[in-house]
């Protein structure tokens, strides 16, 4: 009788690891992203002003990515491309606070959810409104349902989200008077309000089930606030035993920036906005490093897959830096595209630096690879599998990269770039090899890769339109 039971336990095994010769329990994973982060904003990409001492660490001990790009340069199109592995002109996302992430797209969390993972997505959703009965943040009105759509309808169980922007600091409330001689403004950002000053609120809420949004344990930095519903996930994932996966989008350093006073005195040098800017990332990494810390007292660091980035480049008129890179956020030029990002999986992943072009719509296909979980559709995906690159085996990147933003767009190969800034009155083409500072146009020395990148460009924004019209879900 015993033999049965020691067939059953290896049957169980083998159905909970996915087979038989693989015992190996399924990685967790993490998708962290930052909001307005510049490629320069980091000590690992040089940066060597702002504190980022637990990014650094991280990034050195994963593999440090030097071309990594976004779907798009502002926030909500981009967010769209990471769960869906699709360009966010599919879905009629082209720009922030336009559009919602429609239940017929295939998402990250659903996939894993039906493949036994705990879900939950924290910070920054951006992908909808949340709420038809109140007025909140950008979108959300009383009555309206037009672009509703909520975690829970793309595979969350768990979820404590904004719809869009909160200040960094006491991210619900925001100060009646501003000090314009200091330069604090409701836009860019202002001191931490002290208990005596007036205050009301910002406009927004933190929503955790349908209709119903938190009240507690609200105030103090918003990295903290997030990360404290961050860490209770994973540790009731570990005490299941279940692999988990995670969307933690992090505020900062978006607009209005806002820093109490021992993380702004950590540059006693800079300016008042400087201090504010420098200030909140400092605080978002120490909060990242709090994180890690969990995981390896858990003891399942070097199980967690953690991919970290920003949503686009840096908001013009901040300290933010897009290093050497041309432009910034709201540019198809690399400044607004062009991020700073890493993976971290010290169990498979050797660390080091790749010059591969991988993008945010790289992730689906990429995740489902490493789980041999099939892709369940034949819809068109922008992103492709780029495991190959993580382990030197694949130095040339297959599949082009397209990019759209209101009259903008691009098309990019490993090495080459074609850019139109006007609806495709004049174009640019830039060797990104050599010349990554887009300062070179070399269009007139190349007429044949002009019209063949031209012809492939204009093929992918008609395979786009098409999607959008919801050719793809029938």
């Amino acid at each position: 009788m015993q033999y049965w039971y020691i067939i059953i336990w290896f049957s169980f095994l083998a159905i909970s690891c996915g087979g038989v010769g693989d015992i190996q329990p399924r990685p967790s994973i993490l998708l962290i992203m930052c909001d307005d982060l510049g490629w320069g904003d980091v000590g690992f990409n040089g940066n060597q002003i702002i504190q980022t001492p637990h990014l650094d660490q991280l990034a050195f001990q994963g593999l440090r990515f030097n071309r990594f790009y976004t779907a798009s340069p502002v926030c909500s199109p981009t967010r769209a491309s990471c769960l869906t592995g699709r360009s966010p002109y599919r879905m009629g996302i082209p720009t922030a606070n336009a559009g919602h992430l429609k239940v017929a797209e295939i998402t990250i969390p659903e996939l894993l959810k039906e493949n036994g993972y705990a879900t939950g997505h924290f910070g920054k959703w951006h992908l909808g409104t949340l709420t038809t009965k109140i007025k909140d943040a950008n979108r959300g009105n009383p009555g309206d349902s037009s672009h509703y759509s909520i975690p829970s309808m793309h595979g969350y169980d768990t979820w404590f989200v904004t719809e869009s922007k909160v200040p960094t600091f006491d991210p619900m409330i925001k100060p009646v008077r501003f000090d314009s001689i200091l330069g604090e403004s409701l836009r860019y950002g202002w001191k931490r309000i002290e208990q005596e000053e007036a205050f009301e609120d910002y406009g927004t809420k933190y929503w955790e089930a349908e209709e119903t949004y938190s009240t507690e344990s609200l105030s103090g930095e918003n990295s903290r606030v997030i990360m404290d519903r961050v860490i209770p996930f994973i540790e009731k994932a570990v005490d299941r035993e279940q692999p988990f996966f995670s969307a933690i989008w992090l505020h900062t350093p978006h607009l209005p920036v806002v820093t109490d006073s021992a993380h702004a005195m950590l540059y006693p040098d800079a300016s008042f906005e400087e201090q504010l800017y420098f200030g909140a990332i400092t605080a978002m990494d120490q909060q990242i490093g709090r994180l890690y810390t969990r995981l390896q007292e858990l003891g399942i660091d070097d199980q967690t897959m953690i991919w970290f980035a920003s949503d686009n480049g840096p908001e013009r008129d901040t300290p933010g830096s897009a290093g050497p890179f041309r432009e910034r956020k709201r540019s198809l030029y690399e400044g607004g595209i062009r991020v700073p990002a890493f993976l971290h999986w010290p169990e498979v992943i050797s660390p080091g630096q790749s010059d591969f072009p991988i993008c945010t719509h790289d992730y689906l296909p990429t995740i489902l690879d490493y789980l041999d979980i099939p892709y369940p559709d034949d819809r068109p995906l922008d992103g492709m599998n780029v495991s190959d690159a993580f382990h030197y085996e694949n130095n040339l990147r297959q599949k082009s990269i397209g990019f759209q933003f209101g009259q903008k767009k691009s098309w990019m190969t490993h090495q080459y770039k074609l850019i139109s800034t006007d609806e495709g009155k004049t174009y640019e083409l830039f060797d990104l090899l050599n010349d990554p500072e887009e300062q070179i146009n070399i269009i007139n020395n190349h007429p044949q890769l002009t019209s063949d990148l031209k012809s492939d460009l204009n093929q992918w924004i008609t395979s786009c339109k098409q999607s959008n019209l919801g050719k793809d879900y029938q």
